[in-house]
């Protein structure tokens, strides 16, 4: 028998369980729901937990984030609710604050079965956090405006005269873009970190309220320029716009792959149904749902079955992070992007 077929048969076995769990649940009168909070786009995930749902007859309470302030509004709400939990599973879309959760201590350690064949790399070591779905920090750009061939080679070279006005990046205190800076600081150390954002600054970085948002200007020509991620990017060339992207490389290190990671509340109000939706949504039947939606995200699960595009990205070149090194820098990087740039 093949490793593929082995797998496949391990993963519906495992949602056969889920399914008897859940009826055992209801049965038993218990309150047969859980309450998830995800920062991912909820065009992606709601159909995903939809379909959990109607597999387990468990009723999923989702809070989605906004765009604006992607992942750092879900985090400061479970900060303030640590006294008492409302929430069992956390979706973060990236991965240095759900590592900070880890370090507060509002996480609850479970390593999921479905998890078995996720690199070691993209798992918390005590099993607080296990990353899926990735996506890739890129430089997208305007075909009617810049050749590929004329692309800036690496993420430093966008500090060089030439980009001066040219490019777009989301507000940096938020979701990917954070964690990017954070992830700068963790491998080239603060000063230089600092330097290369100052740099930006002076060259007249043009701050968008969120990563899609500079997709769409680069697409309307706006600027020829933006830093994003593969998701945004992928779905507005996916839709015909004059768009297109590269991986950007890190001093020659390759680029920067950022995963969506899953996590249990500590003292959660539905541990037994936040154990069963973290499964599912680790399977490889999800990861692939997601490799296959416009968003084009990549599998961590080494077998599963990717488009082309995805494959692509997969057999990449990416930097060895460090996000726990990372989660560290995520305050004083912050502090300095405050007053970098200051929102009026």
């Amino acid at each position: 028998m093949t490793l593929h077929k082995l797998s496949t048969i391990k993963y519906r076995a495992r949602f056969c369980v889920l399914l008897i769990a859940g009826t055992l649940l209801t049965a038993c009168g218990a309150r047969n729901e859980v309450i998830i909070y995800t920062a991912l786009d909820q065009i992606y995930s709601e159909p995903i937990l939809r379909r959990f749902e109607e597999r387990t007859g468990i009723e999923v309470r989702a809070v989605y984030d906004s765009e604006a302030a992607k992942t750092t509004g879900l985090v400061s709400r479970l900060f303030a609710e640590r006294e008492r939990p409302r929430c069992d599973v956390f979706w973060n879309n990236e991965v240095a604050r759900t590592i900070w959760l880890r370090n507060e201590g509002l996480l609850e350690p479970y390593s999921s079965p479905s998890a078995e064949a996720i690199p070691e790399a993209y798992k918390d070591p005590q099993g607080y956090w296990t990353g899926f779905a990735a996506r890739v920090r890129v430089l997208v750009y305007n075909t009617e405006l810049i050749s590929r061939e004329e692309l800036p080679g690496s993420l430093e070279d966008l500090t060089d005269d030439r980009w001066r006005g040219k490019l777009a990046m989301a507000y940096p205190l938020f979701g990917t873009t954070a964690t990017h800076v954070a992830v700068l600081y963790a491998s080239w150390g603060e000063a230089k970190a600092r330097a290369f954002l100052q740099s930006l600054k002076d060259g007249g970085v043009q701050i968008m309220e969120g990563n899609m948002s500079v997709c769409r200007a680069v697409a309307d020509g706006e600027f020829p320029l933006g830093l994003t991620d593969t998701d945004d990017a992928h779905l507005l060339k996916s839709q015909g716009k004059a768009i297109d992207w590269v991986l950007i490389d890190h001093g020659g290190e390759g680029a920067l792959l950022i995963p969506n990671t899953l996590a249990l509340i500590k003292e959660g109000p539905n541990p037994e149904q936040a154990r069963m939706l973290v499964d599912y949504l680790l399977s490889r039947e999800v990861e692939e749902i997601l490799a296959a939606s416009p968003s084009a995200q990549i599998p961590l699960h080494p077998l599963a079955e990717v488009p082309p595009v995805v494959e692509a990205m997969r057999n990449s070149a990416y930097f060895s992070a460090d996000y726990a090194r990372a989660a560290d820098f995520l305050q004083p990087s912050a502090d300095f992007l405050k007053t970098l740039f200051a929102r009026p």
